[in-house]
């Protein structure tokens, strides 16, 4: 899986179109575990939505799943609840004050535009950045914080957790992961 590598770089894949990042983040929404923390990080239009919104169809979510710029944070009930928090409009301290309590709850955080927010986040964590390769493609990078090799056990369960869905994610059409 590739997640001994310095700096906790677990896998790198290149998604073809916004159908297939919802995909993967549907299968990563199956293996994630209660408490886990998902940090979206990614330029306007990257595909971070779109990976949560598959995120939350494999944690069983009925709502729709919309950008929360505006409420800065939306709890959705589903097998496991997802904890859905915008950072775009930065204001960390108010916003991990009025949802801290999510964080560190049984549901799955998630957190768009954590790069403006990361000394604020709590650890462990599960980094996923998203970039423009072409109009539809993305490359995603993944990384665990802190790396699996100085973390406790919900770092391990995070990093089984990633090797889950990648294994799942070989079969994805139009996703493209790398043997490592």
């Amino acid at each position: 899986m590739g997640a001994d590598r310095p700096g906790g770089i677990a896998w790198e894949a290149r998604s073809s179109s916004p159908e297939t990042t919802e995909a993967l983040g549907e299968r990563l929404g199956r293996a994630l575990v209660p408490g886990a923390l998902v940090a979206l990080i990614g330029e306007l239009g990257s595909g971070k939505t779109t990976l949560v919104r598959g995120l939350a169809r494999g944690l069983e979510v009925r709502a729709a799943v919309t950008s929360p710029t505006f409420t800065r944070m939306r709890a959705l009930p589903g097998r496991l609840a997802l904890f859905h928090f915008d950072a775009w409009r930065g204001g960390a301290p108010e916003l991990f004050e009025q949802g801290a309590e999510f964080l560190a709850g049984d549901g799955v955080a998630v957190v768009e535009w954590a790069e403006r927010v990361a000394e604020y986040l709590p650890r462990p964590r599960l980094e996923l950045s998203l970039r423009h390769l072409g109009p539809d493609e993305r490359g995603l990078t993944t990384r665990l914080v802190p790396p699996p090799e100085h973390a406790g056990p919900g770092a391990r369960a995070l990093a089984l957790a990633l090797g889950a869905a990648l294994e799942q994610a070989r079969t994805t059409p139009g996703l493209d992961v790398p043997l490592r």
